[in-house]
């Protein structure tokens, strides 16, 4: 990205936080379906990966239907950045009133005996709202890690918007973030990451909605090392303002086998709930990248589709 491309980057999410949280709420959701709807019949790189990935969630859905799916997904990503534009303006009563979570007590259980928690999320729903009604609602401080974006005051607004939802922020470069979130976890506390695409080599390779993907092999490997709960987390909404939320049972470190073999296992776990919640509200998954394998390859790529990068800036 050039250096003015990353100027004007920064300058439109500072008037996103400054501009979009003080409009009535009302107003805000027009204004938000609106940009959504545009932005679906442009049929740009991202409505076209989002279609593509669809169709393997939904591989018996025709054309009509792909379409309509894509298009309620573009409103439900929009709908994301919307309200986390807005969070930072929302009262503690709003956030706590927003979500409604089934099977917290897979969670909250795990923290009064004393045991961490990791939470691993897909690009599902509103993570960041989750986060504030966890740091709001339960009164609970969690760590959480983000990638570093350009420019870097970009990625500062990022930090300063989380932490200010009461969210402790490492960098996921550096080398230092497994060994915080370790020790954290150790202590009792609550780690919370979204987990469902990682394309670098140490990515595990697991099946997911009957192709091969990869997912990051940290939440297995925390979980190993520090006897720390893993709970697998869905979101999605509805007609409604509120959003909903499921905490999976806890996916159990294996027995027997080696390190390797063990995080196979849980990843595999971890990706089995995710599809769980992805295939029940397809249209509140916000994948606009490639994450199967067999999309990397150019050649299979949909028209005009080379975008990389995380789906809504940071994980």
């Amino acid at each position: 990205m050039s250096r003015l491309g990353e100027q004007m980057t920064d300058r439109l999410y500072g008037i996103g936080w400054s501009t979009v949280k003080r409009l009535p709420e009302p107003v805000a959701v027009r204004l938000g379906r609106s940009v959504a709807d545009l932005a679906w019949k442009r049929r740009g790189k991202g409505v076209l990966r989002l279609e593509a990935n669809l169709a393997r969630v939904v591989p018996d859905a025709g054309p009509q239907e792909l379409a309509a799916l894509s298009k309620a997904g573009m409103r439900s990503y929009v709908r994301y950045w919307m309200e986390s534009f807005r969070l930072p303006a929302w009262s503690d009563e709003r956030i706590r009133t927003g979500v409604e979570i089934k099977g917290l007590s897979h969670l909250t259980d795990q923290l009064a005996s004393g045991r961490g928690a990791l939470v691993a999320l897909p690009h599902l729903g509103n993570w960041d709202l989750a986060g504030a009604w966890v740091t709001r609602a339960l009164d609970i401080p969690f760590t959480t890690v983000a990638e570093r974006l350009k420019p870097e005051t970009l990625y500062d607004r990022f930090v300063a918007y989380r932490e200010g939802l009461g969210m402790e922020v490492l960098p996921h470069t550096g080398g230092s973030a497994f060994g915080t979130l370790a020790r954290r976890l150790r202590a009792g506390g609550l780690v919370c990451l979204v987990a469902d695409r990682d394309l670098s080599a140490s990515g595990v390779e697991v099946d997911f909605f009957g192709a091969t993907a990869r997912m990051p092999a940290g939440p297995a490997l925390l979980a190993q090392q520090t006897g720390a709960a893993l709970l697998p987390v869905t979101l999605w909404f509805d007609d409604s303002p509120v959003m909903r939320g499921r905490i999976h049972p806890p996916v159990d470190v294996p027995a027997s086998g080696t390190r390797a073999e063990k995080t196979s296992v849980m990843t595999q776990a971890l990706a089995d709930a995710f599809a769980t919640g992805i295939a029940d509200h397809p249209e509140d998954w916000h994948m606009l990248q490639r994450l199967w394998l067999a999309d990397l390859d150019p050649a299979k790529e949909p028209a005009g589709d080379t975008a990389e990068g995380s789906g809504k800036g940071t994980p």
